[in-house]
């Protein structure tokens, strides 16, 4: 007998045609599977492009060998690693090849695991820091109530991190002329109940690279002073996957010994499709062991360490895909392409007006993006909020927002160029661009403080 008949329930009865698709009540009845994927997929049609989306960091574009093992891989579930023991090899290599790729000194030995995205991926990072800190005191036999985090201008994950874990952030906020942490400003906070200090490789608001060997010497030489060792998470959520392949002499991963734990975003540079994260510690004894669960599979124990439980094992196999795929030249080549637009953009942006270049998109200094803000005491009659809103007409998304403490008067303007983002479509973006500035030279705007929108990094 069919559902429908069992259930007595009629396709004719209250179509959806007839009016809107439900909102705040469960439908009664069973509908026509194609009619509704035809009604929900219209009204995705609303949504933005996503190729035309530069501010996003994540991955808009995909091979269709990904989207074929996504299918595959759509009932796997990670965490039922005695049922999926391959897929939780695959993922197990992907740690080893992160280590490798991150100059660990023991690539075999590596612990780390899959997220469901870099700030799920910091958080772990975060709460190791916060127990080895905790164990060290309490074996000293001294207080652990005011732990304290050192860290830049950061995305709001570490906002989240501290509340949820109860830690004190000491923020270094952007001055005049220095809009990252800095060797100084870094030591200034530190103290006995400091758990750590997080540089970011690939800073949001601008793109630019924090100085990790820097601020690893600096606490170096804090150390022989104070004989305190404070060690350091690299937030390398979009450089973790540019710099060994771009930048390679660049120093900021396991080759500096007081960088004990990395995050990064496989869904970003990585090239992965969303949902996936990476967390690798330097050595097994920087992960604590009341931190780690291990679970049974194939006769053995393979340790996991996460915050969510159940989650798609498709991303995985799709980054080990990737790895497999591209390997290091072809990392390089794709990120190196995405470097070459940023700076063709930075180059042909700067040269159409009141533009200043806060980055350019320099391998050696960042990610591939651009960012800049109008020169000082530049009048064009339009405000980088309104060149932003009319570059929207054209489907671009291109930010404009303020900067965070003590820089909030400064307005800046960002693009990310990533895989698909091509030198194409570049040079379809600067005649809009062009277009959008005409428009405004010639509709200057009357209102002294233009509205502005919230924009989340």
């Amino acid at each position: 007998m069919a559902l429908s008949t069992a259930l007595n329930i009629s396709h004719n009865d209250e179509l959806f045609e007839s009016g809107a698709l439900p909102k705040n009540h469960f439908p009664r009845q069973e509908r026509d599977p194609r009619r509704i994927y035809q009604a929900v997929r219209d009204e995705l049609l609303l949504d933005g492009n996503s190729r035309q989306n530069l501010a996003t960091f994540c991955q808009t574009w995909i091979e269709p060998e990904v989207h074929r093992l996504l299918d595959d891989c759509i009932d796997k579930n990670m965490i039922d690693k005695d049922e999926y023991p391959q897929t939780a090899e695959i993922e197990n290599r992907c740690v080893h090849m992160l280590a490798n790729l991150w100059n660990s000194p023991e690539v075999a030995g590596s612990v780390g695991c899959s997220t469901t995205g870099s700030s799920e991926a910091a958080m772990l990072g975060g709460m190791a820091l916060k127990w080895r800190w905790r164990e060290k005191r309490r074996a000293a036999g001294k207080s652990v109530d005011r732990p304290n985090l050192i860290t830049g201008p950061v995305q709001i994950c570490w906002h989240k991190f501290v509340r949820y874990w109860d830690i004190e952030l000491r923020e270094i906020p952007m001055e005049a002329g220095r809009l990252h942490m800095s060797p100084a400003e870094v030591i200034a906070r530190c103290d006995e109940n400091t758990i750590g200090v997080v540089p970011t490789l690939g800073v949001t608001f601008d793109g630019r690279y924090e100085p990790v060997k820097a601020v690893a010497d600096a606490l170096d030489k804090f150390q022989k002073k104070s004989k305190l060792d404070i060690p350091i998470h690299v937030d390398a959520a979009s450089g973790g996957f540019l710099a060994p392949f771009c930048a390679p002499e660049l120093e900021w991963d396991f080759r500096l010994p007081r960088v004990k734990s990395i995050n990064t975003s496989g869904h970003k540079y990585g090239l992965a499709p969303l949902g996936c994260g990476w967390v690798v510690w330097r050595e097994r004894k920087d992960l604590p062991e009341d931190l780690i669960f291990n679970v049974n599979y194939l006769g053995g124990n393979m340790p996991t360490f996460a915050l969510n439980f159940s989650r798609p094992g498709g991303q995985i196999v799709a980054q080990y895909y990737n790895f497999v795929r591209l390997g290091r030249e072809g990392y390089a080549k794709v990120h190196t392409a995405c470097y070459e637009t940023a700076q063709y953009l930075a180059k042909e942006i700067a040269a159409l007006g009141p533009f200043e270049m806060l980055f350019n998109g320099n391998p050696a200094e960042g990610i591939p993006a651009l960012c800049w803000t109008m020169k000082k005491g530049a009048k064009p009659g339009y405000t980088l909020y309104e060149l932003a809103d009319r570059l929207a007409l054209r489907g671009w998304q291109i930010p404009a927002y303020s900067l965070p403490a003590n820089q909030e008067k400064m307005v800046v303007q960002r693009i990310i160029v990533r895989l698909g983002v091509s030198r194409d479509l570049a040079s379809h973006l600067l005649v809009h661009f062009k277009e959008a500035i005409a428009h405004l030279n010639k509709h200057p705007s009357e209102r002294q403080q233009p509205e502005t929108k919230a924009f989340h990094h």
